[in-house]
């Protein structure tokens, strides 16, 4: 096998592995035989494992993922897309976007775009992977801003994330370090941190009050999720070629598809998505007992991009911007009632 198909086995086992290979887009150089592993490679790893893991939390994914299995067809991951929140006090945990963010630049990770999602009162960041920026999924970070909330609810996001733990060992980061310095590193190395780098990706911090969830709740469906999802994927993504006709053949069979395509100014970029599933969380009522109620989970969206004249080279190149209009567009999925926008 190639050092990506030993990680990803490594984390997923041989039938999920084997199963992410088939469905998956996967550049022909990051499955080359190598004595060591490249961090395009790690990316790639990365990303597929993310990837398996949110078509186990969203129910319209799988059943749109086993149809292309079926079907013969594959998926284009497109971008994934994570929410942090800027605290301080947050326990462990690094606020913000350096919670993510610190294992994405060492893998070969830049931010290629900056997006102000005022009405939601956070910021986007989008990162591309510089070896392969149309190969390899892209990451949508975003930071919700406390500080343009009333206190209230800054004293409710603090008692939810107060109780984070730092899911990076410092072997972790001594294996980001090297790749930061060398780009590559060997397999074994590699394959032991990769479940931790995996771990960045979840939620941190223990079961939410549920008092301060309703706090958080009536003013920023945004940092609810947060609250019981963490930093998870919110939503993976599939590139395809035409997304309002995926979008009806979805519909057609009876899957929960938002009701409009978000459009960019550009007009280059179209996206629309499943609407979140409903999952249910533990919360902690006002006695301290655990009490379990249903709340919105993660996504998945579709999006087409289009062909631009890149302005450096004069060269055709995939338009892999974002925009923050369809972003606030697609984020309506978590909220609670799944409102469209």
């Amino acid at each position: 096998m190639s050092p990506l198909q030993d990680l990803v086995e490594t984390v997923l086992g041989a039938e999920r592995s084997d199963e992410m290979f088939k469905l998956l887009v996967v550049h022909p150089d990051l499955m080359a035989p190598a004595d060591r592993v490249s961090r395009a490679v790690m990316a790639q790893a990365l990303n597929m494992v993310l990837f398996s893991d949110l078509l186990l939390r969203v129910p319209a994914a799988a059943d749109y993922a086993a149809d292309c299995l079926r079907d013969g067809r594959t998926i284009f991951h497109d971008h994934g897309a994570v929410r942090t929140v800027v605290l301080s006090g947050m326990g462990a945990l690094p606020s913000g976007e350096a919670a993510v963010v610190r294992v994405l630049k060492p893998l070969g990770y830049q931010q290629n775009g900056l997006y102000p999602l005022e009405r939601l009162k956070m910021t986007g960041r989008s990162y591309a992977q510089l070896d392969y920026p149309e190969d390899i999924a892209q990451f949508f970070v975003s930071e919700l801003h406390t500080d343009r909330f009333s206190p209230d609810f800054v004293k409710a996001a603090r008692a939810v994330t107060s109780t984070s733990r730092d899911p990076l060992s410092d072997e972790a980061k001594a294996v980001l370090a090297t790749f930061q310095a060398k780009g590559e590193v060997d397999l074994a190395a590699a394959a032991a941190v990769l479940p931790v780098l995996a771990a960045c990706f979840d939620r941190q911090h223990e079961a939410p009050a549920q008092a301060d969830y309703e706090a958080l709740l009536a003013e920023s469906a945004e940092m609810a999720w947060i609250a019981t999802e963490g930093n998870a994927f919110n939503h993976a993504t599939d590139r395809v070629d035409d997304v309002e006709a995926v979008a009806e053949a979805q519909k057609s069979l009876g899957r929960p598809m938002k009701d409009t395509v978000e459009v960019s100014g550009s007009g280059r970029v179209r996206q629309t998505a499943f609407r979140a599933a409903q999952v249910m969380r533990d919360f902690v009522d006002a006695d301290g007992a655990t009490v379990t109620r249903p709340a919105p989970g993660s996504f998945y969206e579709f999006i087409t991009r289009m062909q631009m004249t890149d302005e450096k080279t004069g060269r055709p190149r995939l338009d892999l911007a974002f925009d923050s209009s369809n972003a606030q567009g697609i984020f309506k999925m978590t909220a609670a009632a799944g409102a469209d926008r």
